[in-house]
């Protein structure tokens, strides 16, 4: 009876413990407690974006580009963060990208510039961090901007000393460097005697002017406007395009010209490239071998003895070296220059009609054209490799040409 009673409790006991939970790990446990009482893991959370460095080139490849869309991609950098994070970048990117907004002349563009550092840190608080660049790669991200203004001509105002002493220090390089800019700027400014114009003209026809004015020794030279762009509709219904003809010429060149010795002929020269900043141009002269000058006639009554005329060179002295002596080359008189817009023998043509009105002695002068090509393209070595290597294929026959040549030859 008692081992009855004993199997019978038994299996009260199983059927309870069946029916009762498992029990969790305490591992498990402690983990969902963690997560429950506790923050989450380091890190960025997964729907907001990264906080690095964005690919500033991609913020200026802008279909608009302007100083708006330039100073609005500075303002956008500069209200992300407080704390002008990849400000280096920022500013290298935007000076490569300047000259594609048409900014880098602009000195306030070059003040926002520099307003992008974080102002009053990088300042050195003694003589040792004076001493050793403190702070090297900012300040020679300052000096690389006022390099780009120097390069352009851009001088710097009061403004630009005060970004500079406010986020780098007086004592800093970026500040000397504009010291040195503020010193040789004005004395070299108006130093040239012929400057180049600030705004270029985009017409064909001003730009012309302004360059053979530029290039013409003689202030009296008179640019004349030969022909004007055009275009004009032909009877088969063609469209013809007449090319800008300028041209220029002093009366001194009008009075060599009709001393020019017949048996000679007048040559036209060029293309000669000229370089007004970033616009290059090509002119073409007309002028003459140095043998062409007619011959002067002597006076009779002149004696070779005792000459009328004494050429004397009072500065020389005893002790100056003359050993050196230079061959001078005496190159012949110009007559006139000129612009054309195609460039070909047909234009010049026209050219040298238009100047016989003036010099009527070109009517009984030969004229040679001495025309050379314009600037060609520099092919890479690449292409002229895989050239080379086509003409090469070209002139080296092929297996099955050979093997018909050879079943050619067992068959005669």
């Amino acid at each position: 009876m008692r081992s009855l009673r004993l199997l019978i409790t038994a299996q009260k006991l199983c059927a309870r413990l069946r029916q009762m939970p498992a029990v969790e790990p305490h591992g498990a446990r402690s983990q969902l407690l963690r997560a429950v009482h506790t923050s989450s893991s380091p890190g960025p959370p997964k729907s907001d974006p990264p906080k690095t460095v964005a690919p500033f080139e991609d913020a200026f490849a802008k279909d608009q580009r302007d100083k708006a869309s330039f100073v609005q991609v500075l303002d956008m950098f500069c209200g992300r963060d407080v704390r002008r994070r990849g400000h280096v970048e920022m500013i290298e990117a935007a000076l490569r990208w300047m000259p594609h907004f048409g900014v880098e002349k602009d000195i306030e563009v070059y003040n926002k510039l520099l307003d992008v550092f974080p102002k009053e840190v990088f300042i050195p608080r003694n003589f040792i961090q004076t001493m050793f660049l403190h702070y090297p790669r900012q300040q020679e991200c300052a000096i690389r901007v006022l390099d780009q203004m120097e390069y352009y001509g851009v001088t710097p105002n009061r403004h630009t000393y005060f970004l500079l002493a406010q986020t780098f220090g007086k004592l800093s390089h970026p500040v000397k460097k504009y010291q040195r800019m503020m010193y040789w700027f004005p004395r070299f400014k108006h130093i040239n005697p012929y400057p180049v114009p600030v705004d270029l003209e985009a017409d064909p026809v001003a730009l012309s002017k302004v360059c053979l004015a530029r290039i013409a020794a003689d202030r009296d030279a008179q640019v004349t406007v030969y022909q004007l762009p055009s275009s004009e509709v032909c009877e088969d219904g063609t469209v013809q395009e007449h090319q800008p003809l300028v041209g220029i010429q002093s009366p001194d060149q009008i009075a060599l010209l009709a001393e020019h010795d017949p048996k000679y002929p007048v040559i036209v020269e060029g293309p000669f490239p000229l370089w007004l900043k970033k616009i290059c141009v090509q002119y073409y002269v007309l002028r003459a071998e140095p043998a062409a000058r007619k011959k002067e006639e002597l006076d009779p009554e002149r004696c070779f003895y005792y000459p009328l005329q004494l050429d004397l060179d009072l500065e020389r002295d005893l002790g100056d070296d003359h050993s050196f002596n230079v061959d001078e080359v005496e190159e012949g008189p110009v007559y006139a220059m000129c612009m054309a817009g195609s460039g070909d023998e047909r234009m010049l043509g026209k050219w040298i009609q238009c100047l016989q009105e003036a010099n009527p002695v070109l009517g009984q002068l030969p004229v040679l054209f001495r025309l050379t090509s314009g600037p060609q393209e520099v092919s890479l070595p690449a292409q002229e490799e895989a050239k080379s290597a086509k003409e090469e294929a070209r002139q080296s026959p092929t297996e099955e040409e050979e093997e018909m040549r050879q079943h050619r030859r067992m068959e005669q």
